[in-house]
């Protein structure tokens, strides 16, 4: 077995011994267009629950995954189950389940009260009580004085927010985010998010989330399921992903990564390394100092080599090096601090880590 299926098989065993029961199965799915292969042989339980995030790159498999859990698309081989049952003949209407797409989809001719009515209307709710949720709704989204508002008329955040409640409104069993925050501008997607994971907080719903924003999926997951070229590369919590990950795309797929293959200087690590490995050391894990710096006291517990800034960038509440030392090039990240040294181009510095950052990936 090797590194990265050892890791998948530990985050198997662990949703076995989990108390809490899978909701969502998928068994040895594949998705195939003609010869290209989407989707390939996916396993991947959803336990009740939990905010559980897809993330990759385009043509990864993430969407074609969450489009088959849907049932806009039907698996070449394997199963799906939801609640322990088979959904292979159920039509994507019947699988009570809240859809909010990255368009939104709402209904540009209803209003507001009447984009969130619209499902309470076709489970058959009398318009007394759907009346009534609606109304407990657009107070929890923060959209009481807008319910007579068409979709044209609210800002992207609002679309958003009403994109949520109408699909939570029926208390579905679980809920599928496809790019949910796709379309915002940075300062709305971080509001959006914090509103995201109050409103999972509060409905204690599934939900399955695809995404291709790392920062998107570090902030609202319980989980993140990493998918590459149709296959899940790793699976665990953001904090295991980002400190632990298997393999080098991992590593580089979610923040940044100084891949040490090579590097022209011996790396000092703790350990042995698996076999078939390459070491990585996150940027901010490294630190960035003038030659002459006085040591730290674990002086013996960290690595020390020379080197030559190319670039320094300026990014708001951090500073971003490229420093040249031995055959590689290393990014530093710091956050800023008053009286803190800054390096140009063309200096001389010294950057160490402690050993024990050191991590080993899959290469």
């Amino acid at each position: 077995m090797n590194f990265t299926s050892s890791v998948s098989a530990v985050e198997d065993d662990a949703l076995e011994e989990s108390p809490v029961s899978a909701q969502i199965q998928f068994c040895n799915v594949t998705k195939m267009y003609g010869t290209v292969t989407a989707v390939n042989d996916l396993c991947l339980a959803v336990r009740r629950g939990e905010f559980l995030t897809i993330l990759g790159p385009s043509g990864s498999g993430k969407t074609t995954a969450l489009m088959l859990l849907a049932g806009f698309e039907s698996p070449t081989r394997g199963e799906i189950f939801i609640a322990g049952n088979s959904v292979a003949a159920v039509p994507s209407y019947r699988r009570d389940q809240g859809i909010v797409f990255q368009s939104y989809a709402l209904f540009p001719h209803l209003t507001v009260r009447q984009n969130l009515e619209f499902p309470l209307e076709m489970r058959g709710m009398v318009a007394a009580d759907r009346a009534k949720r609606v109304e407990r709704m657009l107070e929890r989204v923060h959209l009481k004085d807008f319910g007579t508002r068409m979709p044209s008329q609210l800002s992207g955040g609002q679309q958003q927010r009403v994109a949520l409640a109408r699909a939570l409104i029926a208390d579905p069993p679980f809920l599928l985010l496809d790019e949910p925050l796709g379309a915002l501008d940075r300062n709305l997607r971080e509001q959006m998010q914090l509103e995201m994971k109050n409103l999972h907080k509060e409905f204690g719903i599934t939900t399955i989330c695809v995404t291709h924003d790392q920062e998107e999926a570090l902030t609202l997951s319980d989980r993140i399921v990493v998918m590459n070229a149709g296959r899940i590369e790793q699976i665990g919590t953001p904090e295991a992903l980002y400190d632990r990950p298997a393999t080098r795309f991992v590593a580089s797929f979610l923040g940044e990564a100084n891949i040490l293959e090579n590097p022209g200087f011996k790396v000092e690590f703790e350990g042995t390394p698996p076999s078939g490995t390459v070491p990585m050391i996150r940027p901010e894990r490294v630190r960035i100092t003038a030659p002459a710096t006085p040591q730290r006291a674990e002086s013996n517990q960290r690595q020390s080599v020379s080197g030559i800034v190319q670039d320094m960038i300026y990014a708001g509440p951090l500073r971003k090096y490229h420093v040249r030392a031995g055959n590689s090039v290393l990014v530093v990240r710091e956050h800023l601090a008053s009286g803190q040294q800054v390096f140009q181009p063309g200096d001389e510095v010294s950057i160490d880590w402690l050993n024990t950052d050191i991590r080993f990936v899959v290469a």
